[in-house]
């Protein structure tokens, strides 16, 4: 039996951008990438906070330093500019890993400047 946990979460980042007519997906900056443990095309969930809605995507690096949270395609419909989201990643793990697991979490203001990181 395997366990669904989450691995990473970047909580209350802002939307910078839409762009509804690229090819879906969300675009992060890499530092942000870096701060909650995200990689290249890994499904992600994002939850806008304003209004509830969720939705599933995979992550695009964006260009390190930009602070850029970009929604693409379908995603783009989620929100608009400045609302705030939750993106979520979860793995999955045998009930041995679990005692030991501990995720990445990165808490961001209004201009996704990380304010608070932790592990677990």
């Amino acid at each position: 039996m395997q366990l669904r946990l989450l691995k990473s979460k970047l909580h209350m980042a802002a939307v910078t951008g839409t762009n509804l007519h690229y090819h879906g997906s969300i675009t992060i900056d890499e530092d942000l990438m870096d701060a909650a443990g995200l990689i290249p095309y890994e499904a992600v969930l994002i939850a806008n906070v304003s209004t509830g809605v969720r939705g599933e995507t995979y992550v695009l690096k964006g260009e390190r330093g930009k602070r850029q949270m970009e929604l693409n395609g379908a995603m783009a419909r989620l929100a608009t500019m400045g609302d705030r989201i939750i993106i979520l990643s979860f793995a999955y793990m045998e009930p041995s890993e679990v005692p030991t697991h501990k995720p990445k979490i990165a808490v961001l203001d209004s201009h996704n400047a990380i304010i608070e990181k932790w592990e677990g």
